[in-house]
């Protein structure tokens, strides 16, 4: 497989920084939305019960976002360490349009269907 050329590798750089910024405003706009529900509030069982659901979606969700996160600061470090672009499971080079669709992904496809039927 080829390797990226200049001009795909600062397209990917400049989306993995605008990616960077979005998730960056994300985590700090939904803070509150992952607090623990106060118990005390006098609303009914059912919208305390909902209150709770909320509240863990948004901490999945928050955790999701925070490793992506990490992954995207990875991906930029990896960028400017001059290895960039290759799946950390098999070394070889990552297709441009995975790293389009996803310029964060450390594995090829190859690479990330092993892992994931691995989990299941």
């Amino acid at each position: 497989m080829d390797d990226l050329t200049a001009d795909q590798l600062a397209e990917l750089k400049r989306d993995l920084e605008a990616l960077h910024d979005v998730l960056e405003k994300v985590l700090t706009g939904n803070q509150e939305d992952s607090n623990p529900v106060d118990l005390d509030l006098p609303i009914g069982r059912v919208s305390r019960i909902d209150a709770i659901q909320q509240q863990k979606m948004a901490q999945a969700n928050r955790r999701t976002q925070e490793l992506r996160l990490q992954q995207v600061r990875a991906a930029l470090k990896a960028m400017r360490e001059d290895e960039y672009g290759y799946c950390r499971g098999c070394d070889d080079s990552i297709a441009y349009q995975r790293l389009k669709a996803r310029p964060e992904t450390p594995f090829c496809v190859d690479c990330k269907k092993r892992l994931e039927s691995r989990k299941r």
